[in-house]
């Protein structure tokens, strides 16, 4: 059974529509009950090339699996989300990223699968909840920028990886 609401509007003084995306195409029925919460997907990319994915700010509680379907993905920015957890062990799926943003969410885990992004040039960890970070950290020969402010991880473990990595990467702290 279809329900419709009628509200009276007496006066429109702002509308918002920021994050939508206009089309010209007609639906009737709409696909998300305004009660559900639609997760993003990769279908929100934003250059032609599907190489930059952007979901920052979306209030994301989780990865979208069907992101590590795209592997030419480049950069994905994840940061300014409520992200708990760990990432996902699929991220060694995008060999082709370069920058990995995941900063101001409260991750608690990172994957030793991030060793294997041997193209990574700028990993951003910052202020999440991370108290241990994975050797493989040192995996990551093109590796330029690691931050990893704003987390309570282990000096030793940083001391392992710092070994590992090349001199000319810069790390904050």
């Amino acid at each position: 059974m279809k329900s419709s609401y009628i509200l009276p509007v007496l006066v429109l003084s702002s509308l918002l529509l920021s994050g939508c995306v206009y089309t010209t195409d007609t639906q009737t029925t709409p696909t998300v009950s305004p009660s559900e919460q639609q997760q993003p997907t990769v279908q929100d990319k934003v250059n032609d090339k599907d190489t930059i994915l952007s979901l920052d700010n979306r209030g994301l509680t989780s990865v979208p699996s069907d992101i590590f379907d795209n592997t030419a993905i480049e950069v994905l920015d994840l940061s300014h989300n409520d992200l708990t957890g760990s990432l996902p062990a699929e991220i060694r799926h995008l060999s082709r990223l370069k920058t990995l943003d995941m900063s101001y969410n409260s991750m608690t885990g990172i994957p030793a699968e991030i060793g294997q992004l041997t193209e990574l040039e700028t990993l951003n960890l910052s202020h999440n909840q991370f108290t241990g970070l994975p050797y493989e950290l040192g995996n990551l020969t093109h590796l330029r920028t690691l931050d990893i402010s704003g987390n309570n991880y282990s000096t030793e473990d940083l001391a392992i990886i710092e070994k590992q990595l090349p001199s000319s990467v810069t790390i904050i702290q």
